[in-house]
């Protein structure tokens, strides 16, 4: 993207009264708070060329600490710049939101688990372009009360693999860490993992707990999401990267660095 050309509001109504109003990178990129996505997007493009890291995932150590709006956002950010391509993929299976965030109404296509299941279909029919946008989206499709066994199948390897070549960035919003088992398992299929935590909302020992589930070597940072400045309005994030570490040493997490 032109550093001087400031990416415009989408200006199409009926479009936007379908997607979440949170999504700020899309519906409003020249805002001051998408700004704060702009500096994560900053991160994950160093990261990118330096440390070839390309398919990141998305979590938080319980429900609601922002995940999917943070992925979402963070997508629109990287989109931003028109030579790039990115693809969002929907990985939480059990409670798929990344659809409904963005107002894609057409349930009965199919979607991430269909894709895993029919070996038929391919993951260029599949993917949906969202208009407008420079952004990919592959959806969860069929909601699942227990992916584990779906997740573990070959052929999720499979086209994360695919989707790493035919795109520069692979975004995957997961579940949560600490309810379900799904995370490890995503872990094995990306490059990174960012944790999303709640000032003054998630518990240390819940983060704690987290990052001892997680391959300490797969978490690349910590999104610390805060309205505590209110300056900065509700989306301010705060980024502390942590360092390749064992399990048991995972409350080194809150000490800041640059990745270098």
């Amino acid at each position: 993207m032109n550093p001087i050309e400031m990416p415009k509001p989408v200006r199409n109504n009926n479009f936007l009264k379908k997607m979440d109003g949170h999504l700020i990178s899309l519906l409003n990129p020249a805002s001051f708070e998408a700004d704060q996505y702009r500096v994560l997007r900053h991160k994950i493009e160093w990261l990118h060329f330096n440390k070839d890291i390309s398919v990141v995932a998305v979590s938080s150590p319980t429900l609601g600490d922002g995940k999917t709006t943070t992925t979402i956002n963070l997508a629109g950010a990287l989109a931003q710049a028109r030579e790039v391509r990115v693809l969002l993929i929907d990985t939480d299976l059990r409670l798929p939101s990344v659809g409904i965030k963005l107002g894609m109404t057409d349930h009965s296509r199919p979607g991430l688990v269909e894709l895993i299941r029919n070996s038929s279909l391919t993951l260029e029919k599949v993917v949906q372009h969202l208009p407008h946008f420079n952004l990919s989206v592959l959806p969860a499709g069929t909601p699942l009360a227990s992916p584990y066994e779906l997740l573990k199948a070959p052929r999720l390897r499979e086209l994360i693999e695919q989707a790493k070549k035919e795109y520069d960035y692979v975004l995957l919003d997961t579940p949560p860490v600490i309810p379900f088992p799904d995370c490890p398992i995503i872990s094995k299929l990306v490059d990174g993992f960012l944790l999303i935590v709640t000032a003054h909302k998630t518990p240390q020992k819940l983060l704690e707990e987290a990052l001892n589930v997680m391959d300490p070597g797969k978490v690349i940072g910590l999104i610390y999401n805060g309205d505590d400045h209110p300056i900065f309005g509700h989306y301010h994030y705060y980024y502390n990267y942590i360092h390749r570490q064992s399990p048991a040493k995972s409350s080194a997490a809150q000490s800041s660095f640059q990745p270098r």
